[in-house]
């Protein structure tokens, strides 16, 4: 760039655009990664192109140096692209884009050696529980100490304190190794004719290279994964990279395993259990190209791929793809424009499609491929409903009798089973009997979930944890705190007063935090030492066990409460994911659906198998009403710590609200999760007609309303959660 004035987004989201001069002998181009001055600060930031970004025009002689240039590859072209459009559609301060597509600084500073920390094995004489807790947690890993701490759950101090005892030693990482290739010729599976049909197909559109969205739409166990495969191996052929997005940290270890059968090697993970180290290797080497397949989670979209060919969206319809926090995006949506930008094609594979993806395959936008069968030997499950009202568990009890009668079964045939439940801990509400204190957190307009494996009560939303009381903080009574309702962890005690002899694992987000004790799990799964598994939604979804005959879903009803748009979609979807997991070997599947309602219409659809009806039906409401996919939802949430500044700031932003065709503004109005993390909220929501571009309409309402410093306002364009 020969101008010696260049505009500059910096990584502060309170600041717009800014210029700054050129000083003689720098050479900088839009996507040059730069330090600037900001009074007596200095701060990471991009060269943009002035026309796209409008700033404050400044005359030349206030113009202060730029202080350097990064050693990084620019930001590429169709990066920036998507970060202007990803501000512009979810309304969201660009530099709080940016700083996602440089979320590595470590891989923006020179050092190629780091010091990092590992356990030796050695075990001190005197062990504190706090020492005792991190050796056991950080096992295996090795980090800065820093990351061992976050590990183990406990302070820095305490990680220093073992390296003083020698249970923990330094050691030197050479932090740019490069990664190995993958070798499509390796490992290529015999696929069946449906199968290799529809990897022509996307091998064909890798190789012409148009932008161009599938929904690769697949039962459990039709070999999607196999099928996309073959198009990523068509990518590496033509040396370009990659992109596989996966819903759970959880699921990508069992990806890192097929993959490498595949291909030889594991690709390159990107997720937030990375170490610092690990993360700059994996930024500067997708920056450079030399990364020719990146697996993981939905920040994986934002990074700076030098050459990429082709984004696949794993479980494409899962909700924990759209971010709930800071820049409010939807992953799914996010890497079709990606693709758009990139000039590549896009997969989104599922075998239960969002009805806003077949709205998209109806309207012609998206190509749509059918796996209808599984591979090879196996079978869909049958499904059968248990009748809680006819047929109810004994007294005290969950897990009715005829499931219990079908889970001796698979056991005696040595045969694992799979008993769902999506609730973490042991019961979601505890209550004194004798005065009726219910635990509630004091953050959060929430319950203390009961986990006993830990011995606390924890709120869900905020993290807050108080060890569980002996007595009543209220009326001091002993003994008298009692369970409500089940968890995941009382029916694994039920499961073992019922089967003595099983081996029972329990899978939640909290037994498996880590792709390290996912692997873990895994592979016992394989070598037969689990006979019974009982978790939440972390185990619908990517897992393949060909000796899983059984599942139990516990309560079918759980997720139809709360009068979600999506509701019935998400019971449907969820409970057809862990109905997957089962016989997906030689063997039968079987699954029992514990439901109040067996006649509601998605418990039909489950029982029946016709998904096709379940979703005519559903998308039809949804055009009677005008919600998504046929209309358009946007949520303005404001939170403050002063109740009465958030209300008033709600009440002026309600107040202000346009008179728009189209349009209608609900609210305000306390939010049904009214205080979160110690902060008050209100919220107004926006529903408008397809055609109506909300997000101009917004962005000028909230430009005329003032509000407190105090005051927290976000908004939510397409929003997932209405809490």
């Amino acid at each position: 760039m020969t101008s010696s004035r260049v505009r500059v987004l910096v990584l502060n989201a309170a600041l717009g655009p800014l210029d700054y001069r050129v000083p003689h002998g720098m050479t900088v181009e839009p996507g040059s990664i730069v330090v600037a001055p900001l009074g007596p600060r200095q701060l990471l930031g991009v060269v943009w192109e002035p026309e796209r970004l409008p700033g404050e025009e400044v005359g030349d002689n206030r113009l202060r140096p730029l202080l350097g240039v990064v050693d990084a590859p620019p930001i590429p072209a169709p990066l920036r692209r998507l970060i202007e459009w990803t501000a512009d559609y979810y309304l969201a301060a660009p530099a709080s884009v940016l700083r996602m597509a440089l979320s590595s600084t470590s891989a923006l500073e020179g050092a190629k050696l780091a010091t990092e920390y590992r356990a030796t094995g050695q075990v001190p004489d005197r062990l504190t529980p706090q020492r005792e807790q991190a050796l056991e947690r950080i096992g295996d890993r090795q980090g800065l100490v820093r990351e061992l701490a976050t590990m183990a759950d406990v302070s820095e101090a305490v990680v220093r304190g073992l390296v003083k005892l020698g249970a923990i030693e330094a050691v030197s990482v050479d932090i740019d190794v490069p990664y190995p290739i993958p070798d499509p010729a390796h490992g290529v599976p015999v696929l069946s004719e449906q199968q290799a049909d529809v990897a022509g197909v996307l091998c064909d559109a890798v190789n012409t290279q148009p932008f161009q969205p599938f929904l690769l739409d697949g039962v459990t166990g039709s070999g999607k994964t196999e099928v996309y495969f073959e198009a990523i191996a068509a990518a590496i052929s033509r040396g370009q990279q990659s992109l596989v997005l996966l819903p759970e940290i959880a699921l990508t270890e069992p990806f890192l395993k097929r993959f490498h059968a595949r291909f030889g090697c594991e690709p390159v993970a990107w997720h937030s259990d990375l170490r610092s180290t690990q993360r700059r290797r994996a930024w500067r080497a997708i920056a450079t190209g030399q990364a020719l397949v990146t697996v993981g989670a939905r920040s994986a979209l934002f990074l700076p791929y030098a050459n990429l060919g082709l984004i696949v969206v794993d479980e494409a319809h899962e909700t924990s793809f759209k971010q709930e926090e800071g820049v409010h995006y939807h992953a799914r949506d996010v890497a079709v424009m990606r693709g758009l930008f990139e000039r590549c094609p896009v997969v989104l594979a599922s075998a239960t499609p969002a009805i806003e993806t077949r709205h998209q395959v109806a309207l012609g936008r998206y190509t749509e491929l059918k796996l209808p069968g599984r591979y090879g030997k196996a079978e869909l499950p049958a499904i059968e409903p248990i009748d809680l009202i006819a047929e109810p568990p004994i007294r005290g009890r969950w897990i009715a009798p005829k499931l219990v009668n079908a889970i001796d079964q698979v056991l005696e045939r040595g045969e694992q089973a799979l008993l769902f439940l999506n609730r973490r801990g042991y019961a979601p509400l505890t209550l004194c009997r004798s005065c009726g204190h219910r635990f509630q957190c004091p953050n959060c307009t929430a319950w203390m979930v009961e986990h006993r494996l830990i011995h606390r009560l924890s709120c869900h939303h905020c993290g807050h944890m108080i060890p569980t009381p002996r007595k009543c903080p209220e009326c001091d009574a002993e003994d008298a705190l009692v369970a409500c309702g089940p968890g995941v962890e009382r029916i694994a005690d039920e499961a073992a007063a019922l089967f003595p002899n099983a081996r029972i694992a329990i899978v939640t987000s909290d037994t498996l935090w880590s792709p390290a004790k996912a692997a873990e799990f895994v592979n016992r799964m394989e070598a037969g030492e689990i006979d019974l598994v009982v978790g939440t939604q972390l185990v619908t979804k990517g897992y393949h066990f060909p000796n899983l005959t059984l599942v139990g879903v516990i309560d079918a009803d759980l997720g139809l409460a709360g009068g979600d748009l999506r509701a019935a979609e998400r019971t449907f979807q969820q409970i057809m994911q862990v109905a997957g997991r089962a016989g997906r070997g030689d063997k039968p599947g079987h699954v029992y659906i514990q439901t109040t309602a067996p006649d509601a219409a998605v418990m039909r659809a489950l029982v029946s198998g016709d998904a096709e009806s379940f979703y005519a039906a559903e998308t039809e409401a949804r055009q009677e009403a005008d919600v998504p996919p046929y209309g358009r939802y946007a949520a303005i949430i404001v939170s403050s710590e002063d109740k009465d500044a958030a209300n008033d700031a709600a009440r002026r932003i309600g107040r202000a609200a346009p008179e728009v065709e189209g349009m209608h503004v609900f609210g305000p109005a306390p939010a049904p999760l009214a205080m979160l993390r110690g902060r008050h909220r209100f919220r107004l929501l926006v529903h408008a007609r397809r055609q109506l571009d909300v997000q101009d309409v917004i962005r000028d309402w909230l430009g005329q309303v003032e509000w407190s410093a105090k005051v927290r306002v976000a908004v939510d364009v397409d929003p997932y959660n209405f809490l």
